[in-house]
């Protein structure tokens, strides 16, 4: 029996990340920082991605997407690619947390192994989106993956997670754990940079979804966005 040949897309921030994978083995990866380029970089990483690979877009098995939270706009590229797709292969869309992945990629961080080793269950990992101002969404995870608080958005000051913080060394870290660190400064709160959203770290959350056919509605599933859309009229000039 040939192992799943599934597409994953990373969108939900700035990076613009998409991977091919064969059973738990990533075959290819194509990524990067630019800003505001998921529109203009997407179909071409999908293409680039697979082509390394040595595969084509109809021997795929499924296409996963991050779901959110994150950029609204980026989030509505990357699931509106990830249905096309689905829908013209007619394969499976599957679809895993942001937060979630980015928890389960932290586990081959060197800082994170290491405080693993010396602290063992007391142990959690916290992924932050920057969302505004002092806002940032945030989700709380074991270091077997469970969910030990859900994904909510935050506001920071320095008594936000006091309560966790009295019982764990937690992990802090992606794009909203900087404009944290002066605020939250808990002797168990401990700040680690590069640890981003990456489609390389849904692999494996998506194969256990593919194994037992967690699949997404095509016509319906809409991206994860934890909070509504609020858009600004910009202000009339005065000549």
């Amino acid at each position: 029996m040939t192992e799943a040949l599934i597409l994953h897309i990373e969108t939900a921030t700035d990076i613009c990340s998409v991977a091919l994978s064969e059973g738990d083995q990533q075959l290819s990866l194509v990524e990067s920082g630019q800003e505001r380029s998921h529109a203009v970089l997407l179909n071409q990483f999908v293409r680039q991605a697979v082509s390394e690979a040595g595969h084509t877009l109809k021997q795929l098995d499924g296409v996963a997407v991050s779901k959110g939270p994150g950029s609204y706009t980026g989030l509505r590229i990357g699931v509106s690619t990830a249905k096309g797709l689905a829908y013209a292969l007619e394969i499976p869309l599957l679809a895993t947390g942001t937060l979630e992945n980015m928890a389960h990629g932290a586990l081959t961080h060197p800082e994170v192994i290491r405080m693993a080793d010396s602290t063992g269950e007391q142990l959690l990992l916290c992924p932050m989106l920057d969302a505004r101002r002092m806002e940032v969404y945030s989700g709380f995870y074991t270091l077997n993956n469970a969910v030990f608080r859900a994904v909510s958005a935050d506001i920071i000051d320095e008594d936000t997670y006091r309560k966790i913080l009295a019982t764990h060394q937690v992990c802090f870290f992606g794009n909203g754990s900087g404009k944290c660190k002066e605020v939250l400064t808990h002797p168990n709160a401990h700040f680690i940079d590069g640890i981003d959203p990456s489609a390389s770290s849904m692999i494996e959350p998506v194969l256990k979804k593919y194994a037992k056919e967690q699949f997404e509605d095509v016509a319906y599933f809409e991206p994860f966005y934890l909070k509504d859309f609020i858009a600004t009229t910009p202000k009339k000039k005065v000549l």
